[in-house]
Parts: C-alpha cells; structure tokens; sequence
C-alpha cells in the first residue's frame, strides 16, 4: 500500500524532519533533484513560481537544468520569498538564470515545457489576482505542463478547486495527498508520481490499495472444501419499478463468480416471472409482498437470513413503510454481517437516531456495511455535500467510529473506513456513472463479505474489483456506451489476477 498523508500529517511531519537535524534549505535541494530525476526534460522551460517553499522548488531545479545545459527561466508572480527560497533564487541570479516578471500569457510563448510552482498542498480557497491568470495562462499555453507538489489552486485535503492548473504531469513531493486522488483530481492530471525525500510521517497515513496487497486475501482454495465453505448470502432488493437491481446484485454476486457459496435473492414475489429467468446460479428466494413492493414478514426474513453469513439490503427495493420495517427487523435480528445500500440507506437515514440503532447493533455482534455516494452520505449525516466533498476523510472516519458501521463511501476515489485506518482505492471510470453500477457493487461486496474473515478488507478487496472491472468494460466499448452489465462481464478477469 502506498501511503497517503494528510495536508496537516504533511505539514507536521516536515517540521518534524527539521527539527530532527534535516534543515528546510537539504529538504528543498532533495525535492529540486527529485523533480529534475522525474522528467525527461525538452526545453526551454518557463518555471512559474510563487513565493512559496513551492517556489524554492523550482529555483533549486533551476539550477540543475542550466547545469545539464537545459534552457530555463523563472517566471516569478511575486517578489516575495521563503527563506530558504530566498538562498535558492540568489543562486539562480548568480548562475545567470534569466528571470521574467509575470507579463501575461505571452510570458510563457515558446517554451515547450512549463513548470508550476504556484502553490504547494497546504493552498486553500479560491485563486485570486495574477494567480488566476497564470493558471489560466498555463491551461492555454500548448506546452507540456509539470506541477510540482500538487496542481496549484487544487486543494490537497479534497481534490476540488474552482480552478487549477491541469497537468501532464504531477509530482508530488515526499508523500501524495488525498487530493491527488479525490475529487476532481483525475480530471486535471494525466499522470502522477510521487517522489520521496526522507520524510517520515509522524501521524499514521492513510492506504491508497494497489493490486498486491489485495492478493493475500485471494488464497488457492482448497479441493477439500464445498459451497458451503464459503457462505450463504441472501440479496434483499427490487420492487415493481427497480427489476434490474437484483438481476445485476446477482450476477456480480453468484453467475460472475465473485466467490459466494450461494446466492439466495430475495426479491417481492410478483416479480419472480420478471427477475427468476435471469438468476441461473443463485437461488429465488420469493418474499410476500403487495403490487411489487415488499411486505414486512418476520417470519419470512428469518428463513432467508437462517444459516448466512451476509445479506445485503436496499437495492432498487423501494422506500415503503413495510420496506423500512424490514430494515429495522435485520438490524435488531441478523447476526452476520449486513451491507445497506441504496434504498436502504435512504430508509437508514430516516430512521429517528439511526446512528444509535447502527452502534446497538455492532454491540450485538452485527457488522453493519454502508456504502453511499456522496448524498447519500449528506443524508445519513445531515452535512451538505458541499461540506462533504470539502473534507471527506475526517467525516467519513468521524462517522464510522460513532456508529460501529464499516463506510465505504464511492466517488471518482472511493474511500473505505471503519473508524480507524482509512484505505482509498484509486479505481473507476466515467462509463461507471450509469444506472446499476451501485447495484453491481453491492452484488460483489456481498459475497466477499460472506467468506472474507475481515469485512473491512471485504470492502476494500469489492470496491477495487468494482472499480477495476468498470475500467476494462470501457476500454472494451466507450464511457458513452458503456453500461453496469458490462462491468459485471469483466469481473472474473478482476480476480483472475488476484488469484494468480
């Protein structure tokens, strides 16, 4: 797992470097040399600098292209600087560095290569003055553009801005932030990389999840084992209008051979001519209901639910009072490990002192698995979604740990805690974005879920194999095109490399 500090973890643990005996001016040289490593440089360079540590950066790689004989200028937006920036802009003066007073876009025609070092990660708020019109200057330029640390103007926490700079390449510096990942960070960096300085974090970082260390939860199964080795789960999901949702649980669950033992979908037994013909490897499971929407039978549920590991609730089910009081009985009753999605997390969110209810249950011994979008996350904590998506980690972390209930919260990154560590799992595309997808995701979560031992690594293992197969079912056909069926076809090859 790579690791992922906060601006703030960031922030303290290179004051922490310093004051352990490695100075700001060796810190910034390591960052300068490291940037100058990174790239394959075609000159002439325009490096746009702040007045930043940001800046110092730049000065220091300054130096290294004029000594590789690489053509270079500094374009400095303001006269002020850091101290140890200082000592590296004087040097650059010294090496006859040829430095340009930010004059407007024409500042920086003709160079083929344009390097920001406006900002750092610790850059908060909007971009203001000749900020804006550098990074506006920059997105226009033509050149190949290099943003060190971060895109300036793009927040490290959160990954939004109101402008940034777009790059070809970002370079990140001693640790990556969450907001090289989150938000709209993948629109605005076509690549990234991180190059490490000797800082060693001083809190605990955060987990970006590569395909390695999901492998260890992928072990060769055993010839001396059968379906029941690994685990009975029930789907509980689908109303008259929401048919689909259940089909596709299903299939990623059972047919795509996310490794569930078996599948009992539940779904109102009206719909059984509708939803019964797609379901080949799992089991129908037929629920009283009343014009396609399900009724409250206690006696019902418990058969379903008797013997499985996991159940998973809420897809395409409807926001009915019997629905919700099937919600309430798994939550007071079940004892395995419940995944609540969709409709469900509406109903949750409904629920007079829902966090109290999820905190019960986790006592009881129930594991309870949320996994909502971003408003679905503003409903179950009554925040805003701008609020959310300004500080999404602490939230999500904050929430978890007051309710017992692992989160995984989905966006372009999806985010996965249960109140401690934090993982984020760098997978999706654009084609995801249609209706079904969610429904694929909990399909496949909830059979993890039911043979995985740890069910927060259930939920980091489901999402990365969600994420994973949307991307190859849009390499396959387009993002236009593309639809969640699709996602569900590219799932074995997912885990086809886990298991290698």
């Amino acid at each position: 797992m790579i690791e992922i500090l906060s601006v703030e973890n960031m922030r303290k643990s290179d004051a922490a470097a310093i004051a352990g005996g490695t100075s700001g001016r060796e810190l910034m040289r390591r960052a300068g040399e490291a940037i100058f490593h990174a790239v394959s440089w075609r000159g002439p360079v325009a490096i746009v600098c702040g007045s930043g540590n940001n800046a110092g950066d730049g000065y220091v790689l300054a130096l290294l292209l004029r000594k590789a004989g690489i053509p270079c200028c500094l374009i400095p937006l303001s006269e002020k600087r850091s101290a140890d920036g200082g000592f590296y802009f004087d040097r650059c003066a010294e090496a006859g560095i040829p430095v340009r007073p930010w004059a407007g876009a024409g500042s920086l025609a003709g160079a083929a290569t344009v390097v920001d070092c406006l900002f750092g990660t610790g850059f908060r708020g909007p971009v203001r003055g000749a900020a804006r019109e550098a990074v506006l200057a920059i997105n226009q330029c033509g050149a190949y553009v290099v943003s060190v640390d971060i895109n300036s103007g793009l927040d490290g926490d959160s990954g939004m801005a109101e402008c940034c700079v777009r790059s070809d390449l970002t370079i990140s510096v001693g640790s990556f932030q969450p907001g090289h990942f989150l938000g709209m960070a993948r629109d605005v960096m076509k690549r990234k990389i991180n190059c490490p300085i000797g800082i060693a974090p001083v809190d605990p970082p955060f987990a970006l999840v590569e395909e390695a260390d999901l492998r260890p939860l992928f072990p060769p199964r055993p010839h001396f084992s059968h379906k029941g080795s690994y685990g009975y789960l029930a789907l509980i999901g689908g109303s008259l209008r929401y048919t689909g949702a259940m089909r596709l649980a299903s299939q990623a669950a059972a047919a795509m051979r996310s490794g569930a033992g078996v599948v009992k979908a539940a779904f109102p037994a009206s719909l059984y001519p509708v939803i019964a013909p797609a379901l080949l490897e799992a089991t129908a499971f037929p629920l009283p209901d009343r014009d396609g929407s399900l009724l409250f039978d206690p006696a019902a549920l418990r058969e379903l639910t008797d013997h499985t590991r996991a159940a998973a609730f809420g897809m395409g089910v409807g926001v009915s009072d019997a629905a919700a009081q099937c919600l309430s009985w798994l939550l007071a009753e079940y004892t395995g490990r419940l995944l609540i999605d969709a409709d469900g997390l509406t109903m949750l969110s409904r629920m007079p002192e829902h966090e109290a209810l999820l905190r019960q249950a986790g006592e009881r011994g129930l594991r309870v698995i949320l996994t909502p979008h971003l408003l679905e996350f503003s409903r179950l904590t009554g925040k805003p979604a701008a609020e959310i998506q300004a500080d999404p980690i602490p939230l999500a972390r904050d929430y978890a740990e007051k309710t017992g209930a692992i989160l995984l919260l989905k966006g372009p990154t999806t985010l996965v805690t249960g109140g401690g560590q934090v993982w984020l799992i760098d997978a999706g595309c654009p084609g995801m974005a249609t209706a079904g997808s969610g429904d694929v995701l909990s399909g496949v979560l909830a059979a993890l879920a039911g043979w995985m031992e740890d069910p927060r690594m259930a939920a980091v293992a489901a999402a990365y194999i969600n994420g994973k197969a949307g991307e190859a079912a849009q390499s396959a056909s387009n993002p236009v095109s593309m639809i969640a069926g699709d996602t569900v076809q590219a799932i074995p090859g997912v885990i086809s490399a886990l298991t290698r």
